[in-house]
């Protein structure tokens, strides 16, 4: 069965799944745009996921986009792209459909932030569509040096590690131990300053994540494995994410 969504509008902002290769063209034109790539940003995965992208609805202008691979249950969860970086065999055992979110990006020149709550209404309405259980990805740091991360990632070891049964094991070979390495207090206003807008949003609905951080150099990014249980979001959070996917 192929993945579905409906139109979504919201007030300036339109949502759409893209259809065809000119629409995986320009997601990986902006992708580009937004990560600093030489040329186009595309790899194996953007043939089987399935794109959304956001439209600012009188320009035209694509200013979000980002992809989603739906898997039917955790003994799949070895075709994602995480898998490339992250040991997930605790995840195999994960009972229901998940879905992989990823290259998510907003066009470097528009900085509204009803894009991102447009986009999260539109992955609420996928996740609903759908019948998913699981949301899960790679959410990244800017660059590849922690030490401005050093009270996020404090506020990520004390607050929102992942369950034990479903923590994910180190596999990348450069790898930021934070979990193990960090004594530090964190200062909470310095954390969720350097937290990066799409991890915020997901530790708010109840959202956990790896103890370590992959240095991927090729990115030039650091990021976590992060994991959210759609059971698991706060009711309240679930009647707002709905409203705006309604």
């Amino acid at each position: 069965m192929l993945p579905k969504l409906h139109m979504l509008s919201k007030g300036r902002y339109r949502v759409r799944m893209g259809e065809g290769p000119q629409d995986i063209a320009a997601a990986q034109a902006l992708r580009a745009l937004a990560f600093g790539t030489d040329g186009p940003d595309c790899d194996q995965f953007d043939d089987i996921c399935s794109h959304l992208l956001v439209h600012d609805s009188r320009s035209g202008t694509l200013v979000c986009c980002f992809r989603m691979l739906v898997l039917d249950g955790g003994g799949d969860v070895g075709r994602s792209y995480s898998a490339q970086f992250y040991g997930l065999s605790a995840l195999e055992d994960f009972q229901g459909r998940m879905v992989e979110m990823g290259r998510f990006c907003i066009h470097p020149d528009w900085s509204d932030q009803d894009i991102l709550r447009v986009a999260w209404g539109a992955m609420t309405a996928f996740v609903d569509d759908n019948n998913i259980e699981m949301l899960f990805g790679c959410s990244s740091f800017a660059g590849t040096e922690t030490t401005e991360y050093l009270d996020a990632f404090a506020m990520l070891k004390a607050r929102h590690l992942a369950p034990k049964r479903w923590l994910p094991r180190v596999k990348a070979p450069d790898v930021f131990r934070y979990a193990a390495k960090l004594r530090r207090k964190p200062d909470a206003q310095k954390a969720m300053r350097r937290m990066p807008p799409l991890l915020r949003t997901y530790l708010m609905m109840g959202g956990w994540v790896s103890d370590h951080a992959v240095v991927d150099r090729h990115m030039n990014t650091l990021h976590v494995f992060t994991g959210l249980e759609i059971g698991a979001i706060p009711p309240a959070r679930k009647r707002l994410l709905r409203s705006v996917a309604g």
